[in-house]
């Protein structure tokens, strides 16, 4: 999960130099020069960084108490992400959220709280803005929600086995969604090279 959260906030930095780099104006129209001075616009914005490493520390507090075993704390740490402020309209933040949202997800699902767990995908999965390799993860997880669900309702016996097929196609339904997104994503990464 490291290399994740380390990738992906590779990824949304450069998604923002990017985002920044792509307007046109007079000074892009002449060659570049060696001794020109930085414009405002050749600096990510301050703000997004700053809510970018709120978010970082945040989630790596988080595996801090997870690895002491602390769920709870490490849940309230993730929880913190849900609330930064970022610059209105960044599309990093609806990432950084969705990213929290999964790991969350997978805390209250290892404390029992599946119902929980579920309201927390569903809720990013509605506010999600475009189809990213993050909210192809939360499907991921909601998969996973529901085969823990399926799981519970094996407990049951008899009573819970109509239950438990249903959790297990809802899962399949999930995965499979996740799969298309991101075979979605990786033939538009392929057009563009």
């Amino acid at each position: 999960m490291k290399s994740l959260w380390t990738s992906a906030l590779v990824v949304l930095v450069v998604s923002t130099i990017t985002v920044f780099g792509c307007g046109t104006s007079e000074r892009e129209a002449t060659p570049p020069s060696a001794t020109r001075t930085a414009e405002p616009t050749d600096v990510i914005d301050e703000e997004l960084m700053v809510a970018l490493g709120q978010a970082k520390n945040f989630h790596r507090k988080a595996k801090v108490y997870m690895s002491d075993g602390n769920l709870a704390a490490a849940t309230a740490s993730v929880r913190q992400i849900l609330s930064l402020r970022f610059p209105k309209g960044a599309p990093e933040a609806d990432d950084v959220r969705l990213d929290a949202r999964a790991l969350l997800a997978k805390l209250l699902v290892s404390q029992g709280q599946v119902d929980e767990a579920m309201r927390t995908v569903e809720e990013g999965l509605a506010s999600s803005q475009r189809e990213s390799f993050f909210v192809a993860n939360l499907y991921t997880v909601q998969g996973e929600i529901h085969e823990a669900r399926a799981a519970q309702a094996d407990s049951e016996g008899e009573t819970g086995k109509a239950r438990a097929a249903e959790e297990r196609r809802a899962a399949i339904a999930s995965y499979d969604r996740s799969i298309q997104i991101n075979e979605k994503l990786q033939k538009q990464l392929m057009e563009q090279r």
